[in-house]
């Protein structure tokens, strides 16, 4: 009698879009049972035992939102969208210092706050985009049609009929969790307040590289090398990239969680490689980690929040609307 031998199967592990963190401890705690020497790894190659600087920080270092907002005082004709021909002669200072916190202080400020109700929703896109060409250099495209500039709202009703529904939370009332965006710097601008909940929050990825490159240096080691992004039926099917970084001295977290767990209709595809039980916990230790460390802003109508990519993760609490708030 001969047999034949049956290959392993590997699956999904049972984590969510939504971090649980009675998942999370169970997982670790599992873990590090089956192999309680996995914390005893050194750091990848080249990575530092720790990351330093004014980007690296809490929200508890923050105790006034006067250290972050700066309240606007305009009172200037509509331009061309452009540094040259958007000329703000004396708020252009301003921004460029601004602009300098951005890429060598916290990594974060607001402007407060632009009379939305005095313009048009196009004019409201011109001084947004102009006085934005003071802060950026160019601007990156939001999506494959090749736009500049999109809309995040509530569309979970307006937009049920889509093809595939909506997969992502950030066009939903639902909680958005962090993550971060495709480029350098990112700009957001609100049109309107919630009725109810919607804040804005930013964490350091410099703190929560330093407290896992202290703690678990094996997670720092599971960020950093490749992991099967979710192209959600795109050509490939998925690619593959790491979700730390290192430059200069600088830790780089780049992610979006929803490209390993799926979203609401649109799940993970089960025809690409699954993420690793390591891989789960690295995810829900990022976000925990992200949410202890964190500075919830008080974003209002007319602000314009203003972030790092590259060094903070953001988020939102889920938020209702109502309809004077929409």
């Amino acid at each position: 009698m001969t047999s034949t031998p049956v290959p392993t199967v590997l699956q999904q592990p049972d984590i969510e879009y939504h971090p649980d963190e009675a998942k999370y401890r169970a997982r670790s705690s599992r873990l590090l049972t089956e192999n309680p020497d996995r914390v005893n790894v050194s750091l990848p190659d080249g990575f530092p035992s720790r990351v330093e600087g004014p980007i690296v920080w809490e929200g508890k270092d923050w105790t006034n939102e006067d250290q972050w907002v700066y309240r606007l005082n305009l009172n200037k004709p509509i331009g061309y969208v452009g540094r040259d021909t958007f000329p703000l002669p004396t708020l252009s200072v301003t921004l460029k210092g601004l602009a300098h916190e951005l890429y060598s202080g916290r990594g974060f400020f607001v402007l407060r706050t632009l009379p939305i109700d005095s313009y048009s929703k196009a004019d409201i896109a011109i001084v947004y985009a102009g006085i934005s060409s003071h802060v950026g250099s160019a601007r990156g495209k939001q999506d494959a049609t090749g736009a500049v500039l999109s809309h995040i709202k509530d569309l979970s009703v307006s937009h049920a009929h889509e093809k595939g529904g909506i997969g992502n939370s950030a066009y939903t009332t639902d909680k958005q969790v962090f993550h971060t965006d495709v480029g350098d710097l990112i700009a957001l601008m609100a049109l309107q307040s919630a009725a109810e909940g919607g804040t804005s929050r930013i964490s350091s990825g410099g703190r929560v590289y330093n407290e896992l490159a202290a703690t678990r240096p094996d997670i720092i080691n599971t960020l950093s090398v490749p992991w099967p992004l979710d192209s959600f039926g795109g050509n490939p099917g998925y690619t593959r990239r790491p979700l730390l970084y290192h430059e200069d001295g600088h830790a780089i977290i780049q992610y979006s969680r929803r490209h390993f767990t799926g979203y609401l209709t649109q799940k993970r595809s089960t025809n690409i490689p699954p993420i690793t039980e390591e891989q789960a916990e690295a995810l829900d230790a990022v976000h925990f980690l992200a949410e202890e460390y964190a500075l919830g802003l008080n974003f209002q109508k007319g602000d314009i929040q203003y972030i790092n990519s590259m060094g903070l993760l953001h988020a939102r609490d889920a938020f209702k609307d109502d309809a004077e708030h929409t």
